[in-house]
């Protein structure tokens, strides 16, 4: 107990060490004073994942619709947001693609970057409504680890990146990442639309080859940063590798299963083109708007097994 005790009290004053290195720009913003408030939103989130599917277990899912048009395209309009304060921040300020270390000054440039990183984090935190649509839709296969590993973790760990990294080096994934979810959450939206506008979203295996290219960038420029000894924190540099690293074997993972092992099926059977294209792409969030194209094939399937069945049961 004793053990435990001082481990406890280690942890403690080593977290009160940090803050002295905190940034002191976003002590101040919204869920930037202490972890709490992130950690509660993510233990709910977590809790949700739990108790959502038995509330729903006897409940018929609700369409949402209109609700997944509004929220898929607001999040379009947030990620360009985004990327454009980043871009035109960190040109103003001049950053090097190279190496950029964190500049903590008031300078109105540099706050432009650090508020353009605190509103990625709260996407992040936004985008815990995918799995919540997910669940209210009773799309449960759609929760997979991948999109439940990407979600909390991508949250909870942008809270330390803002809290005291709120710039610098931290631009470079950010503004390529809301570049990528433009595209994502446009193709959900549109997916969200209807029949008529599915059938032209070709593309949608070529969102999850460009979620496995941005992570090999990442990779790349963060080596790079490495091996020109970039003033930066060096831990989060090898953390980020291990993190990019673990993203590209599940998304590599998710697009083997869903593209390549299915592909014979896709030649032989119009219903599983169907359901392939009810498949989200690897990031799992994804589905909120593409599974609509899935849906209707679904549903026949399952209707005529349980037509099988009755009649199995009627000739035993």
């Amino acid at each position: 107990m004793e053990i435990v005790t001082h481990l406890i009290n280690d942890t403690i004053e080593f977290y009160k060490w940090t803050l002295t290195i905190a940034d002191k720009r976003v002590e101040k913003w919204p869920l930037m004073d202490n972890p709490l408030p992130t950690l509660t939103i993510s233990t709910m989130y977590l809790l949700f994942l739990w108790l959502g599917p038995k509330y729903m277990r006897n409940r018929e899912p609700f369409q949402l619709r209109k609700t997944l048009i509004v929220y898929n395209f607001s999040m379009v309009i947030l990620n360009a947001f985004i990327f454009k304060e980043l871009f035109m921040a960190t040109r103003a300020a001049g950053y090097s693609y190279v190496c950029q270390p964190v500049n903590y000054a008031d300078d109105p440039n540099e706050v432009r970057v650090a508020g353009a990183l605190w509103w990625y984090f709260i996407s992040k935190g936004i985008e815990y409504l995918d799995t919540v649509f997910f669940i209210l839709r009773k799309k449960f296969n759609q929760v997979t680890f991948l999109h439940v590993y990407h979600h909390c973790t991508m949250f909870t760990l942008w809270w330390i990146g803002i809290k005291w990294v709120a710039g610098g080096q931290s631009f470079f994934g950010a503004h390529m990442n809301a570049v990528v979810h433009v595209l994502m959450y446009l193709y959900y939206g549109l997916a969200s639309c209807g029949p008529k506008v599915q059938k032209y979203l070709w593309w949608k295996k070529y969102l999850t080859i460009i979620q496995m290219i941005q992570f090999h960038f990442t990779i790349g420029h963060t080596a790079l940063s490495l091996y020109v000894n970039c003033d930066f924190p060096h831990w989060m540099h090898y953390s980020l590798i291990c993190y990019a690293i673990t993203f590209i074997i599940l998304f590599a993972n998710f697009y083997y299963q869903t593209y390549r092992r299915q592909q014979p099926r896709r030649d032989t059977s119009k219903a599983g083109r169907a359901v392939s294209n009810g498949t989200f792409n690897g990031l799992s969030k994804a589905a909120n708007g593409a599974a609509v194209a899935g849906s209707k094939e679904e549903n026949p399937q399952e209707n005529s097994g349980r037509r099988k069945r009755k009649g199995r049961a009627k000739r035993d």
